[in-house]
């Protein structure tokens, strides 16, 4: 399987091969690359529908030009090549990452905000040392920060130096899960109130009780499941000593 950079002909292949309507897997098979790197590819240049392969190989290289020019230090925390990672490679699981939680609906930078935070060994960042790593502006941090403290991806906390530090820990997918649940009990208790208003028995008022009575289901089914994870996953296997001659 080739590996390094997508060339010009390669980001050809991908255009013609959306323009046919072939999935991502079609399109990695018929180049030999991992599906993730035509998903990743497709989805940082505009999309299936806004794919160009003469703009996505201009935008691909002034991304690595910036990158070299943008080799500064980052902060207390180690560089990407520490514990003999490959940095180069380092960088592209990032954009993954971040590549991935768009796909799922979360927005540009709340995307690129919980892939640094997610990758970094201490798990935790300050405002500023977001701002250097990502060179975006502090107000586009807080606002992606406010945005994941609001699914319950990230929590605040201060450090020895009284900085506020933004925290990814083990629990944040319980958190985030519970958060979800909360938000869909909500609409349940929303849609059973508008059963009322309508009138019970009209069609309206019928449909926002199945949509009740799926949200409900589902609501319980992901705070049961979450619950049942963590329990699992936090519970240390026992140590047993043999006492037998």
């Amino acid at each position: 399987m080739p590996g390094g950079r997508l060339t010009q002909q390669e980001r050809q292949q991908i255009a013609l091969g959306l323009a046919d309507g072939l999935a991502y897997a079609e399109i990695a098979r018929s180049l030999d690359r991992p599906t993730s790197t035509i998903t990743r590819e497709v989805m940082r240049n505009g999309g299936p529908t806004a794919y160009r392969a003469d703009l996505a190989h201009r935008a691909t290289e002034h991304r690595a030009h910036r990158r070299r020019q943008q080799a500064a230090p980052r902060g207390s925390e180690a560089p990407p090549q520490a514990h003999g990672r490959d940095a180069e490679a380092v960088r592209e699981f990032e954009e993954t990452f971040t590549t991935v939680m768009m796909a799922s609906g979360a927005p540009k930078m709340m995307s690129r905000v919980m892939a640094c935070l997610t990758l970094t060994d201490a798990g935790s960042l300050t405002a500023s040392e977001l701002v250097q790593r990502l060179q975006v502006s502090p107000a586009s941090v807080s606002k992606a920060i406010a945005f994941l403290e609001s699914q319950g991806l990230v929590r605040r906390e201060r450090d020895e130096r009284r900085r506020e530090r933004y925290v990814v820990d083990d629990d944040v997918w319980y958190q985030s899960m519970m958060a979800s649940a909360r938000s869909t009990a909500q609409l349940v208790e929303t849609a059973r109130e508008g059963v009322g208003i309508l009138g019970p028995g009209t069609p309206a008022a019928a449909r926002l009780e199945n949509i009740a009575r799926f949200l409900d289901f589902v609501s319980e089914s992901i705070a049961r499941a979450a619950e049942q994870a963590r329990e699992i996953l936090h519970t240390k296997p026992e140590t047993t000593s043999d006492d037998t001659a």
